[in-house]
């Protein structure tokens, strides 16, 4: 008996000790959430890695690049084999993924290199926020085109929320690959570290290489100083976009942290790949090959980047943070035409598009469809393939919920979760794309005759029940769509368009898709952006009033009501917006939604005034944003054009923390004056799940 008493005691001391310990010293060794790595690379064609295509092309003896490590990445991971940029060339689709917005509502669309991204939520400031270190190493091209250096440049990543920075600032500048060198056909570049130019000390160093090694580097520190604390690193390589320039060394054995790209920091030899003569090793693999010196080119610079993500990984091994880690790998937009002086380079030669028609510029699927492999050991399962569409704006949610934190609600994108891991039900992601570009698709011998020439123009592509709609050279909003099935018609043989009756709703249901998702920007006009939002049919609208749900829940913006984990505290229905249905004064989220009727076709104005925020969608358009540097108490107002008839209607408030609960939301149009929004219906729910996805 004494023996038990001395016993309890023991364990009672224990437990007091444990008890009175300060928070850090109890937490769990273990990370709850994930290092996440984001990998993208500049112009790499869904067919330029071995196991989306080239292994084809060397089983059947044709030239082919060889990509082990990517290779190896897929059989211990995931392919998505239909994962979409938001368009077909660098600067919109990197927008598109920093904002979590597709192309019908981010900032930078078309060909607006080097304007400045949005100030919004990005994935690297909601992964901040979630508590997590943030970096970028690589290419950037978003910071704005007023300014010439890090304290004047608007967008510049440490003020869209990365910690860190390296890399090229400028687009242009990722074009050449030596930054200490003259390059052809190129101007001088500069290249930052934090806030300091940096060119002048990287005397024979190729990009390439310094970004795995920068890379390499900052996941050391991060792991050193801050153990328990999860990152984020966005590695966006500038290869292999032209120019055609290659390595001045063989990649270094090994990997990880004794071995591959080793940072040493010192003017001279800033890492461990630096050599006298630049720009002149082709890999063994291909240097005796009957090949033209561009191809050669391309080739080995497809390899260095395989070679860098295998040292990646095996850093992760050494670290033995592997199975903590989640590693995205894909692409910016489809392959490239360009060499800048190094020989009249072709995507033909090794089929980089793979076995599809259209490059970079072309809405086709070898244009917007990219490489993306998955890799978490344990938790995304091994030599899996998902073909689902999915798009760039869904990884924004994707790591907010890996990272447990809500959704900001003006995301386009839904988490991708349950694809990843096989737990839960996956909603379809909206694959919209547009974009606006002269030329044609080239003439390619391989691609079919009816998309060889095709002016481009403005072009658009929507994904809805699973089939691809596509239009190019748009003259008016109705213009038909070419319909493929890409599951099974990669090469988009088979329009589908007038086969049957099927097809032809489908058309007219894409017509009006297409307005429903997007909302128009001056700085990019298009010829359907004065085109009424076409209203719901009646069958579609059910009787009713407006449904409201209450979440007592403190977010860090105007947060999606599913993504915030709790279900609501109170629900019901009334006529308009009103707050007294609030279960306490702050610390809340309150969602509004119901069917507006639109008494006559027209331009209608839509305000709201909120002390806290609020964010406004008419089907899945996003009208009124007043989240991200929304001033309390202000008044944001917005002008739609409107089908006569019934349209969904979503509002989504956030209560302030230390202000009075209010809010106003109206609207104003033909025949009246302005009013509260009121509702006399409520459609089919028209939840995060949207329409089209």
């Amino acid at each position: 008996m004494k023996r038990v008493i001395i016993s309890l005691l023991v364990l009672l001391t224990l437990l007091i000790q444990v008890g009175c310990r300060k928070p850090a010293e109890r937490a769990s060794a273990v990370q709850k959430s994930p290092n996440i790595i984001f990998i993208l690379t500049d112009d790499l064609g869904y067919g330029d890695v071995g196991v989306l295509f080239q292994n084809e092309r060397a089983a059947a003896g044709k030239p082919s690049l060889r990509t082990p490590h990517l290779d190896e990445m897929a059989r211990q991971g995931l392919l998505l084999t239909r994962h979409y940029v938001p368009a077909p060339v660098c600067a919109p689709s990197r927008a598109s993924l920093m904002l979590g917005q597709h192309q019908g509502h981010a900032n930078i669309r078309n060909n607006q290199f080097d304007k400045a991204l949005a100030d919004n939520h990005t994935i690297a400031s909601v992964m901040k926020q979630a508590g997590y270190a943030t970096g970028i190493v690589g290419k950037w091209g978003l910071q704005g085109l007023e300014g010439d250096s890090p304290a004047t440049w608007e967008a510049y990543p440490t003020r869209r929320g990365f910690d860190y920075f390296l890399g090229y600032v400028r687009h242009r500048d990722g074009h050449n690959h030596y930054p200490a060198h003259k390059a052809r056909e190129r101007p001088a570049v500069e290249l930052y570290q934090g806030q300091e130019e940096i060119s002048k000390h990287l005397k024979g160093v190729y990009t390439a290489d310094l970004f795995t090694a920068g890379a390499k580097k900052w996941i050391i520190e991060q792991k050193q100083k801050q153990p328990n604390q999860p990152f984020f690193l966005y590695l966006a390589y500038d290869t292999p976009h032209a120019g055609l320039q290659v390595p001045a060394s063989p990649y270094p054995a090994g990997g990880g942290l004794k071995g591959g790209v080793q940072w040493k920091g010192e003017a001279g030899r800033f890492i461990n790949t630096v050599s006298d003569t630049i720009d002149h090793y082709i890999h063994p693999d291909y240097a005796s090959k009957d090949w033209p010196d561009e191809q050669k080119r391309h080739a080995t610079m497809v390899r260095r980047i395989d070679d860098g993500v295998g040292d990646l990984i095996q850093l992760l091994k050494d670290l033995e943070i592997d199975e903590q880690t989640l590693i995205i790998f894909t692409s910016d937009n489809g392959p490239h035409t360009e060499s800048y002086g190094y020989g009249p380079y072709k995507p033909t030669f090794f089929d980089s598009y793979g076995a599809m028609d259209g490059i970079k510029r072309d809405v086709w699927e070898g244009g917007i469809r990219v490489p993306t492999i998955v890799r978490w050991p344990g938790q995304v399962s091994a030599n899996q393939r998902n073909d689902a569409p999915s798009g760039f704006h869904d990884w924004l949610p994707t790591f907010a919920q890996l990272a447990g934190v809500p959704t900001p609600a003006n995301t386009d994108g839904v988490s991708l979760v349950p694809t990843l891991t096989g737990k839960g039900s996956q909603a379809p992601s909206t694959v919209y794309i547009e974009y606006q570009v002269n030329g044609q698709t080239p003439d390619f011998e391989s691609f079919d005759p009816s998309h060889r020439g095709q002016a481009h123009g403005e072009m658009q592509v929507i994904y809805l029940d699973g089939y691809k709609g596509i239009r190019t050279n748009i003259k008016s909003g109705q213009d038909n769509f070419r319909i493929y099935d890409t599951r099974s018609d990669a090469k988009e043989w088979n329009d589908l368009s007038s086969s049957s009756t099927y097809y032809q709703e489908l058309q007219k249901r894409m017509k009006e898709q297409v307005l429903r998702v997007r909302r128009p920007d001056t700085s990019a006009v298009r010829p359907y952006d004065q085109v009424a939002i076409p209203a719901l049919k009646a069958e579609q609208a059910s009787e009713g009033g407006l449904e409201y749900q209450v979440f007592e829940v403190s977010a860090p913006w105007v947060a999606l009501p599913s993504s915030l984990g709790v279900p609501p505290k109170k629900s019901g229905r009334g006529k308009g917006m009103d707050l007294s249905v609030r279960t306490r004064d702050h610390d809340l989220v309150i969602q509004y939604q119901g069917l507006l009727e639109v008494p006559q076709t027209g331009e209608y104005t839509f305000t709201v005034q909120a002390d806290g925020g609020a964010v406004l969608r008419l089907h899945d358009a996003t009208v009124l944003d007043a989240d991200k540097g929304y001033k309390s108490g202000s008044l944001l107002s917005s002008k739609v054009h409107l089908e006569k008839g019934y349209h969904p209607l979503r509002l989504i408030y956030a209560g302030g923390k230390h202000t009075k609960p209010s809010l106003t939301a109206t609207w104003s149009g033909p025949g009246f004056s302005v009013q509260p929004l009121a509702f006399q219906r409520v459609g089919q729910p028209d939840s995060e799940n949207r329409s089209g996805r």
